[in-house]
This record gives C-alpha cells, sequence and structure tokens, in this order.
C-alpha cells in the first residue's frame, strides 16, 4: 500500500484488515497509549478546504504515534496555480515521510501521488472521502461486529461521503441504499465501481427516491448536508430540494429498532437531521466522529510500514 486514494483501489480482506487494526490501535490507545511508532516522521497536511474533524485526528494520530503534522494553508501553497502540483509533490517528497491532501478537485490529489515518493493520503476530494468511509466501516463493525448482511442506507445527496460509503459496503458486504432526489445521485463511475465491488462480495445496491422506502429494514441511516463546500450558490435551490430527505424521529422509527443514525460532520441541525435524531438513542454521530482518529492512525502505520 503506497497511498490512500480510494477504499475501491484496494481488496476486501485489505480493508479488513486496515480496520483490524484500527481496532487493535484504538484499543491500544484507551489502555495507556500507542508506542511511538512514527517516532521521528512528519506528516505535510495541505488543506483547500477548511476542516475540524481532518485537520485535529490527523495531527493528534500523529502525536499519539510519536510523530508530528504540520498543516500548510491554501495561501501557503496555491496548490496548481502558486505552484505546479508536480512541484509541490516532489518537493514536499524531500521534507517529510508522508502527505495528506484535503482538495476540491479529485484530480489534485491523484497527480500528488503520481509525482510524489511519499505516501499521499486523500483527505477529501469532490469524488469521494476514503479517511471517512474508513471511520464509517470502524463505527459500523464496532456496532454490530461485521458489515456483512448488514443494511445501510444514506438518506440525501449522493456525494463524496456517498461515494466512500457505497464503495466500503460493496466491498465488505453490506447492501446498500440510496435515497436521493432526482438530480442528485451517485456519480455515474462511481456506482459503476459499486456495482463491480458488489458483484464480488454479494451486497446489494438500491437506488431509490422515496426515503421511507429506503430505510426499512435498515441498521444504519447516514446523512449529510444539503450542501456541501463549493456549492454555495446552489443553497436555496438545495433548500427547497432536499426537506423531504430530513432524518428525523418519524423515519428513524421506520427502520430496524436497534438502527444507528451517522452523519459525517459539520451536521446543520434541523435542516438533513433533527437535534432530536443528532442527540437521541440511535444516534452514532460522535462515535462516528473519534474513530476518525482511529482508523487514520491505523492508515498512516500501514503506509509508513511500521504496523
Amino acid at each position: 500500500m503506497k497511498d490512500f486514494i480510494a477504499i475501491s483501489d484496494y481488496p476486501a480482506a485489505e480493508i479488513q484488515d486496515l480496520l483490524d487494526l484500527a481496532v487493535r490501535l484504538k484499543q491500544e490507545h484507551f489502555a495507556g497509549g500507542n508506542p511511538p511508532l512514527l517516532k521521528g516522521k512528519v506528516l505535510a497536511m495541505i488543506f483547500q478546504k477548511p476542516s475540524l474533524r481532518t485537520r485535529v485526528s490527523f495531527d493528534m494520530a500523529m502525536r499519539h504515534m510519536g510523530g508530528d503534522a504540520l498543516y500548510l494553508s491554501p495561501a501557503e501553497i496555491g496548490l496548481g496555480k502558486r505552484e505546479s502540483i508536480a512541484d509541490v509533490a516532489r518537493v514536499l517528497s524531500g521534507y517529510v515521510e508522508a502527505l495528506m491532501a484535503r482538495v476540491f478537485e479529485h484530480e489534485h490529489v491523484v497527480e500528488l501521488a503520481k509525482w510524489s515518493s511519499i505516501p499521499v493520503i486523500n483527505g477529501l476530494s469532490d469524488y469521494n472521502h476514503p479517511c471517512q468511509g474508513m471511520a464509517d466501516a470502524l463505527t459500523i463493525q464496532e456496532k454490530f461486529g461485521r458489515l456483512k448482511g448488514l443494511n445501510v442506507t444514506f438518506v440525501g445527496d449522493g456525494n463524496n461521503v456517498a461515494v466512500s460509503l457505497l464503495h466500503v459496503c460493496a466491498l465488505l458486504g453490506a447492501n446498500f441504499t440510496l435515497a436521493s432526489p432526482e438530480g442528485y445521485d451517485l456519480q455515474p463511475a462511481a456506482l459503476e465501481v459499486g456495482k463491480k465491488l458488489a458483484a464480488k462480495s454479494g451486497s446489494q445496491i438500491h437506488l431509490l427516491r422515496d426515503p421511507h422506502e429506503a430505510v426499512k429494514q435498515a441498521h444504519v441511516i447516514y446523512t449529510d448536508t444539503w450542501t456541501s463546500m463549493g456549492q454555495e450558490e446552489e443553497t436555496k435551490l438545495r433548500e427547497q430540494v432536499f426537506p423531504p430527505y430530513q432524518v428525523n424521529a418519524k423515519l428513524v422509527a421506520e427502520a430496524d429498532r436497534d438502527v444507528i443514525v451517522m452523519h459525517c460532520l459539520p451536521a446543520h441541525r434541523n435542516h438533513e437531521l433533527t437535534d432530536e435524531v443528532a442527540d437521541g438513542s440511535h444516534s452514532a454521530l460522535f462515535p462516528q466522529a473519534h474513530n476518525r482518529l482511529h482508523a487514520q492512525k491505523a492508515i498512516l502505520a500501514r503506509l509508513l510500514g511500521v504496523a
């Protein structure tokens, strides 16, 4: 494993092994702390988009394992504008041991990986969000003991978060359902990848318009903001389209009795999900957010060859 750009780049056994490593590292952390596996190693973090969870979880993952992290803001680099992506990748390869990039365009992180001689991690792109997908899978596995055979329903926009959730579910045998308004479906290329993975694992993929139909027998209901960063000019239109897809107590009651509700955060409360659900007994929002730390420890340890 040289880079971590997409969950679908790897076979099911390797992704499951990464989840098992995350479990071990999490247990270590709470049993007294992780050993300094990454002592003397530095992660450079390139941010085109701001983030609370991505920045803090990667920074703390490095610190917990004895390493360090370096934050690089959009103004400092101007990725692909002030300096070519190829040059940035080759320069940083001589300074640090790994690189994480949170970008607008997926091709930017792909090009960083192409030109870099060090591991590159996709911290989010307009195509997918693989680190979030790993944290999501870890959260589901902790609750149910597995992914295989579970019913996972994403309610809302078929966005980058939905893509990585689809791919990890299809890879590990969970059934994936998307309930989205017309015009807000999964990217066709991402759906095709998901179908190929599902054909191998036995996972089923369903694309519906009715959220009530979609959550029947769901073990997981997942939602995300109606308007992502970079889509602000669509906010008014989206706020007219998405209200029927709000995750509220009525919708949750239509799912499996042990259903968990997930959201990658930040949440726009009482828009895509209500306060009652976000803070209720079915909510997994904060364990899910905390699992970004542990999933990313596993990714870093594996890429840097220490576990």
